[in-house]
């Protein structure tokens, strides 16, 4: 990506941390599932991240 570019995925980034915990479960799982695509080593980071920022989005596990 060019330069210009990276900055707006920044800011991008940036807001949709900061909002995170008001996004409905179906868009947070959406948006995280989209950026950990073939970064499976990456997951658990990321999640715990989130869960440390809103603590609401600690979901139980969904029935199987």
């Amino acid at each position: 990506m060019s330069d210009g570019v990276d900055h707006f995925v920044g800011l991008l980034g940036h807001a949709a941390l900061d909002v995170w915990g008001d996004m409905p479960r179906d868009i947070q799982e959406a948006l995280f599932e989209t950026a950990m695509k073939g970064r499976d080593t990456e997951r658990e980071e990321l999640a715990r991240l989130l869960h440390e920022r809103h603590p609401r989005t600690l979901h139980p596990a969904r029935p199987g």
